[in-house]
């Protein structure tokens, strides 16, 4: 192998390795030391927390006993007896009450620190064990609690100056004795604090050292009479279960693991890294097929390495295959813009054209129809190219979701018979007819029935376009064993070849093209269809040959709507058309289209007001009474109309507002129907479209006013 510098990859590797090794070696070092470091450190926080949580349950201890010798020596009666001394009063109000006080000794001593009375218990018998020098201190500190030796051991001692029940501060009066309450410190006090503090408790000289010992951590506290001197010392200990033994030993089997870990990796890097790199190297300089086939062997990356350089000759071939279609995507998108821009100018070309033709003033009539019907078909040509390509941008940015809801499906496809029959050209010798289904649905059906509509209207379309003799059928049948609605529409028509059969639900595809020449569309209808399809939950197949026809099926879930419906009687109201006394309102602030608006409106003779903007249509509805309808544009400046008419909505509930939008999907139709509009209309206007609108309100309106006439 080749040597970069002065040492070669193998021996970089080795390097590698042995750094790393060395590192965690010292990481495992580092980690030692810092587990003896926190072992010290969480012992002592411990430590502390067991040393003040035992100084808080000695203090606890006492508190009872405290708070019962001052009690005890604000008592008027207790003060009479440091001067009376009547033993019958001693005997049965405080000797009686001795056993409460669960102390072994109490003693009651005048002012001149003279023992007047005291009762203990079997466990003291030593007498007058409290010196005279301890009173003269309790008399100016008022209260005291200290540790004195005894034969019987270490006591506890609690003492106080007895006051009279008005002197609660002890500072009006001199004290008239003194009160003295001594427990003893042995073995039942030793094992009550065992219970209370989850210790073994032991009471040890002052000079006698612990031994230390891992598991337990122990705390002493100092015992200490009233100068203040240690004379013994309670030592509490405490089992310390938490402690790094276990990690320590984790650490030591970890370094010398490594250590066998290092020698391991020395072993198989020259067998797993060495060997292959060497192979490698042989291939890139000679393109061994001996040394392909050696790393081919090999297990692992270096093996799969191997079949790389195997398959290289193929990847360079799909390599192509990816540049070439890459080339026809170009193509494709270059031949779009092409057709886009023929599509709309050939359309434009005729509105324009045919409105220039216009001017001539000696145009006959029959010429004047025929120029106006071609302009107004280039419009609606215009109009749903624009429409294609709107719609498959929301395809692709998934802004169309199915709205379901149930549908009489043997209706919609009469209706869709109906609908389309009359659109087919007059030249087109062809039969056009429903195949009629064999099991038809007698539940209503739940599916999309706008995108379900569009899917037939899209396909007959289609087979319309290239059908001029033979028939053309569509229908449906029920496979209840697939759980789909199968929909099919044949044609007899000139057919798909099997080149553009693959590709014939592709985007921007005119298989036309090839053949026809009076071609047109921009080829977005098959794909929109496809993607309604699949949006809806099914599927969609097409069997063709050249010359033979077409026949397109696709599925969609059979699913019926749970809910009953009731039969509605659709009948229509009659209608007088010869109505113009109705105020209406324009809201629009382009010119062009309000004056188209105007124009058809004036046909019927009706007041026509006008608003520029959404604010300028509030004021004008605000004012005018008399305004029957207001013709609402979505979008204008100022206020746009969906403001505007969320204010006179508040103002007047019962006038009617029709939107008007150039917005044409579905999901805007349905928004604006939403907010309460009346109807809506889209733009391009059509005149028969306005007209069945106003026909309707205002007839439905007259009427409402015939039979509120008639009540009175």
């Amino acid at each position: 192998m080749k040597k970069t510098g002065n040492i070669n990859t193998y021996y970089k590797l080795l390097l590698l390795i042995v750094a790393t090794s060395l590192f965690f070696l010292l990481l495992y070092a580092s980690l030692y030391l810092y587990t003896i470091q926190e072992e010290k450190q969480f012992y002592k926080s411990t430590f502390n927390q067991y040393k003040n949580e035992v100084n808080s349950l000695l203090k606890l201890n006492s508190e009872t006993p405290i708070a019962t010798i001052i009690d005890v020596t604000f008592w008027d009666a207790l003060v009479k007896y440091t001067k009376t001394r009547d033993e019958n009063w001693y005997e049965k109000s405080v000797a009686s009450q001795f056993e409460t006080y669960n102390m072994d000794y109490i003693g009651v001593y005048d002012s001149n620190n003279n023992l007047i009375k005291k009762t203990n218990s079997s466990k003291i018998k030593t007498d007058n064990f409290i010196q005279k020098e301890i009173m003269v201190q309790l008399y100016k500190s008022k209260i005291t609690r200290f540790y004195l030796r005894i034969p019987e051991g270490i006591i506890e001692v609690f003492g106080a100056t007895i006051h009279p029940s008005n002197d609660p501060k002890k500072n009006k009066s001199n004290p008239s004795g003194f009160f003295f309450m001594v427990r003893l410190l042995d073995k039942q006090f030793l094992e009550n604090l065992n219970q209370i503090t989850s210790s073994k408790v032991s009471l040890e000289e002052v000079n006698h050292i612990n031994k230390a010992e891992e598991d337990l951590v122990s705390v002493n506290v100092n015992l200490k009479d009233y100068k203040n001197n240690s004379i013994s010392k309670l030592t509490f200990k405490r089992v310390f279960n938490l402690n790094f033994k276990n990690t320590k030993e984790i650490l030591y089997i970890v370094i010398l693991a490594s250590l066998l870990n290092i020698i391991i990796c020395l072993y198989f890097t020259k067998r797993w890294v060495y060997n292959p790199l060497k192979l490698i190297t042989s291939i890139l300089e000679t393109g061994s097929l001996f040394a392909i086939g050696s790393l081919k062997r090999t297990k692992g990356e270096f093996g799969y390495i191997g079949n790389l350089f195997e398959e290289n000759s193929n990847q360079r071939k799909q390599l192509e295959i990816s540049k070439h279609k890459a080339e026809e995507s170009d193509k494709l998108k270059s031949s779009f813009l092409a057709n886009l821009s023929h599509e709309i100018r050939t359309p434009m070309n005729a509105i324009v054209g045919f409105s220039d033709l216009l001017n001539n003033p000696d145009l006959d009539e029959n010429d004047k129809s025929e120029y106006l019907r071609i302009i107004n078909r280039s419009g609606i040509n215009l109009v749903s190219i624009i429409e294609d390509l709107i719609e498959m941008s929301k395809i692709d940015a998934l802004q169309i979701k199915p709205k379901y809801k149930g549908i009489n499906l043997n209706k919609c496809i009469k209706e869709l018979y109906e609908t389309i029959k009359v659109t087919i050209p007059k030249e087109k010798q062809f039969d056009f007819f429903v195949i009629e289904c064999q099991n038809p649905i007698k539940k209503y059906l739940l599916t999309d029935v706008v995108k379900l509509k569009q899917i037939l209207v899209n396909l007959i379309a289609n087979a319309i376009k290239f059908t001029d003799k033979g028939s053309i059928s569509f229908g449906y049948e029920i496979d209840e064993n697939d759980g789909t609605v199968v929909f099919t529409v044949k044609d007899t028509g000139r057919g798909i070849d099997e080149k553009n059969l693959k590709a014939i639900f592709d985007r921007f595809l005119r298989v036309e093209d090839h053949f026809h020449a009076e071609s047109n569309g921009l080829g977005l209808g098959l794909a929109i269809s496809k993607a309604y399809i699949e949006m809806l939950g099914g599927s969609i197949t097409v069997k063709s040959s050249f010359g033979n026809g077409s026949i397109f099926t696709f599925k969609i879930p059979l699913v019926f709507e749970e809910s009953e419906r009731k039969a509605k009687n659709n009948t229509k109201a009659s209608y007088d058309s010869n109505s113009g006394n109705e105020t209406i309102l324009i809201a629009e602030d382009d010119n062009i289209n309000f004056l188209l608006l105007k124009k058809i409106l004036q046909l019927r003779n009706y007041t026509i007001l006008r608003a520029n903007n959404g604010q300028e249509a509030v004021d004008i509805c605000a004012v005018n009474k008399d305004i029957d309808l207001v013709f609402m544009d979505v979008k204008m400046p100022v206020m746009n109309g969906l403001d505007a008419f969320a204010i006179i909505k508040e103002t007047n509930p019962d006038l009617i507002v029709i939107a008007q939008t150039a917005y044409s999907s579905a999901e805007d139709q349905e928004m604006i129907l939403n907010l309460g509009f009346k109807n809506y209309i889209t733009k391009p206007l059509k005149r028969e479209k306005i007209f069945e609108l106003l026909d309707g309100f205002f007839v439905s309106k007259n009427k409402n006013k015939s039979i509120t006439t008639k009540d009175f």
